[in-house]
């Protein structure tokens, strides 16, 4: 689907449509598309979600249907200084696996926090939360842009490929700043662009929704992060993506069938996106 311009709204209803289809199709435990062919019993999914960065002793900790259902690029809790007592929010936490991994880190004193606009990610969360008894960690249904989450409450924000998707990266960046504590840290897994996309990949709602149309030049993600007040801004990491990569990355979300001009897209895209982390605090006192 390729259109000359798309509102907020198509493009929330599209990513809302899309990944509630991941989590309730029938398909929803491979990362198969119908054009993939990788074997039912493997793990595909689970070889992409290692090269995010996560541990097997992380992943081996988690329920299973988290670890099924995560779609993110990156591990924002890798190296990240969570402590015991600490409230973490994950900005668009799906089905709960780096919640459940802050969960650990926080133990017993501390609170996790998981925003989702999907309904079906946040009953499928919850589900996983009450299946693995994490009882310190909570889902709330709302948007990046406007979190359900009171002022300067937060230690850290974690997110894990999701402020891509959103059509006002502005507003998801102050948002980010509103909640956390004075002092307090974020640290993001997202992708981002070395350089603009073609304008017909970037009007492709597919793509949007598959996390590359939304993306942005990543000099402009962190600038936008400095515009909204956060410093000490830095790239701690990145994971570029060569073009079988960006390949299996859209077949796990079932929508390379749907890009046109594909294997143009993949010679042309190939090291030219990739998945930065991204840390960075609140200042001790405002402006």
């Amino acid at each position: 689907m390729v259109t000359t311009k798309m509102s907020d709204n198509e493009i929330k209803t599209e990513v809302r449509k899309r990944y509630a289809s991941l989590v309730t199709s029938e398909t929803k435990s491979s990362c198969c598309g119908p054009e993939t062919c990788c074997a039912p019993t493997d793990t595909r999914k689970g070889n992409l979600v290692k090269s995010a960065g996560y541990s097997s002793e992380e992943l081996q900790s988690l329920p299973t249907v988290a670890v099924e259902n995560s779609f993110g690029c990156g591990n924002p809790l890798a190296f990240a200084g969570v402590e015991e007592g600490q409230t973490v929010l994950d900005i668009g936490s799906g089905a709960g696996i780096d919640c459940f991994i802050a969960a650990e880190k926080v133990g017993k004193t501390g609170k996790v926090i998981g925003i989702d606009m999907t309904p079906e990610m946040i009953e499928k969360a919850r589900t996983n939360a009450a299946q693995g008894g994490y009882s310190r960690v909570e889902f709330r249904l709302g948007e990046a842009e406007s979190m359900p989450v009171k002022n300067a409450t937060i230690d850290w924000v974690i997110s894990n490929c999701v402020i891509n998707l959103s059509p006002n990266k502005p507003h998801v960046f102050n948002e980010i700043y509103r909640v956390l504590k004075p002092g307090g840290r974020f640290s993001i897994s997202d992708i981002v662009l070395g350089d603009d996309l073609p304008k017909w990949l970037a009007n492709n709602l597919h793509a949007w929704t598959g996390c590359v149309a939304g993306a942005i030049k990543e000099k402009d993600y962190l600038q936008g992060l400095r515009d909204a007040g956060l410093t000490d801004i830095e790239v701690e990491s990145r994971i570029v993506y060569e073009d079988s990569v960006i390949r299996s990355f859209l077949e796990k979300y079932q929508l390379f069938q749907f890009l046109p001009f594909k294997n143009k897209f993949l010679k042309s895209a190939s090291n030219k996106i990739w998945s930065a982390k991204i840390r960075g605090r609140k200042p001790m006192t405002s402006n």
